[in-house]
């Protein structure tokens, strides 16, 4: 990360070559660097000889659909994967259909590698960064160092959609509030895969306090409804029309995944086994049991409102990178199966905590590049991969201490991420709310409530000066430059 914050150089004669060209056309080289890790990446995908088999089962979904098969009766691939989605991504796999096995992969690494740079694009966007180099050179310099990460080695290794779910997400939420399609992504990503349908929780949270407040403040209820619940709204529409939609194409197919198949939750595979990343799957590897049973369920109750307590609070201070952060971290840590691709969310959470220790100085510096350091090894060592672990073979229920600590990486560093964001929003408990309030996204009639810069100084104007203005919303993150685009 440090890369994409260097100071203007020294030399004013630029008379060091790589200096000059680095100055001079920064998104050439970032995009040169990108292209050589990418064709690493590639190269060291198919040496390993990867299978893309989660590519095939979806395959699989969409001729079950063009035969007019049971979607929930087939079985795909030799190691006889059922297809545990929504009916409406089986409507959405079918183009995979006409595509022949070797082309099928091909234009998926690449269009998961192309899904990796925009995440990391709209991650910077969220936390808006960066304030010196173009925001594309920023984001395929990051990409260059991040397609390593486990989460997203695995995801490309297995040919899944986890990518296209966050990009969808992130695309909601750097857009501005008040925009008509805003909420649209989370209610697709949430057709596709029940998970992201937590974000739309957030947002109807976060817009039921800010209404709340309104009303309390002796505003009317027109002027309390606000852009959260309106976005909220767009995401549950949009959401139910994907269910509408699969209703009407495979009445059967959807009947019986809403009343029978969402209920299932061991159908995907044994709770315990070390791919699992969940809170459940780290709870029955300490127990040595295939079900923690009401075990699990007061946890993973206790971590669904605490972090959605912080997910909100942090977006009603106008947090919205640490809002997001904290959500992610929440539904994958209580979902009953989290499986290591799924945590492509680090891609955000270590942007973030890149972004916020290049923000610092001082001890404070050290500190925040520390953590950053540490959840980057978290999410980059494979570590959860060092332990015994066989499928069918119940291996992990016999693990000891340090073995548990190893297949339990990234839940820990999900509550490591939760820890984050509660002290973050306890360092600032004592800001000014007027300040506060200028860094959230404010409905149109509270005008004494509209963005007039940011506490962090002139230097995150970087995109422009706010718009001018009783109707104009603050920064809806940590920076002007993500309400504004």
């Amino acid at each position: 990360m440090t890369a994409l914050e260097l100071q203007q150089p020294t030399d004013p004669g630029g008379t060091h070559p790589g200096t000059g060209l680095l100055r001079r056309h920064p998104t050439l080289v970032a995009a040169v660097a990108c292209l050589a890790s990418f064709t690493a990446f590639w190269t060291a995908q198919r040496l390993a000889h990867v299978t893309m088999i989660d590519l095939m089962v979806y395959r699989a979904e969409g001729f079950t659909v063009r035969n007019g098969g049971s979607l929930y009766d087939m079985a795909a691939t030799s190691a006889h994967l059922p297809n545990t989605y929504p009916p409406f991504a089986a409507l959405l796999f079918t183009p995979l259909t006409v595509l022949d096995v070797p082309a099928m992969r091909t234009l998926a690494t690449a269009g998961n590698l192309l899904l990796l740079v925009a995440v990391v694009h709209l991650s910077l966007r969220l936390a808006g960064r960066p304030r010196r180099l173009p925001r594309p050179a920023a984001a395929l310099a990051v990409s260059a160092l991040l397609v390593w990460c486990e989460p997203v080695w695995t995801t490309v290794r297995y040919g899944q959609i986890n990518l296209l779910l966050t990009a969808l997400v992130l695309w909601d939420l750097t857009r501005k509030d008040t925009h008509r399609l805003a909420g649209v992504g989370i209610g697709l990503a949430a057709g596709l895969k029940l998970t992201p349908a937590l974000f739309a929780v957030l947002l109807a949270l976060a817009g039921a306090v800010r209404a709340g407040q309104l009303l309390r403040s002796g505003a009317g209820a027109r002027t309390a409804w606000n852009p959260w619940l309106r976005q909220a709204a767009v995401a549950t529409a949009t959401f139910l029309a994907t269910v509408l939609l699969s209703a009407l194409a495979l009445p059967r197919d959807a009947h019986r995944f809403w009343t029978e198949i969402v209920f299932a939750t061991d159908r995907v595979g044994e709770v315990e086994i070390t791919a699992n990343q969940s809170l459940r799957g780290a709870l029955a590897r300490l127990l040595h049991t295939h079900d923690p049973g009401t075990v699990w369920v007061v946890a993973a109750g206790l971590t669904a409102a605490g972090g959605l307590a912080l997910a909100v609070g942090a977006l009603l201070r106008g947090e919205r990178a640490w809002a997001a952060v904290a959500c992610a971290a929440t539904a994958l840590l209580i979902s009953p199966i989290s499986w290591s691709h799924h945590w492509v969310w680090c891609v955000p959470m270590l942007v973030l905590l890149g972004s916020e220790a290049l923000h610092r100085t001082g001890a404070a510096t050290c500190r925040r590049w520390a953590a950053t350091a540490v959840l980057g090894l978290m999410f980059c060592s494979f570590a959860l991969w060092w332990v015994p672990h066989r499928w069918h073979h119940h291996q992990e229920l016999h693990q000891n201490g340090a073995q548990m600590l190893l297949s339990g990486v990234y839940p820990l560093a999900g509550l490591a991420v939760l820890t984050l964001t509660g002290l973050r929003l306890w360092r600032t408990a004592g800001a000014d709310p007027r300040r506060a309030a200028e860094r959230s996204p404010a409905p149109p009639l509270t005008a004494r409530m509209a963005g007039r810069g940011s506490p962090d100084g002139p230097s995150v104007k970087k995109g422009g000066p706010a718009a001018p203005g009783p109707a104009a919303p603050g920064p809806a993150g940590s920076a002007q430059a993500v309400a504004k685009e």
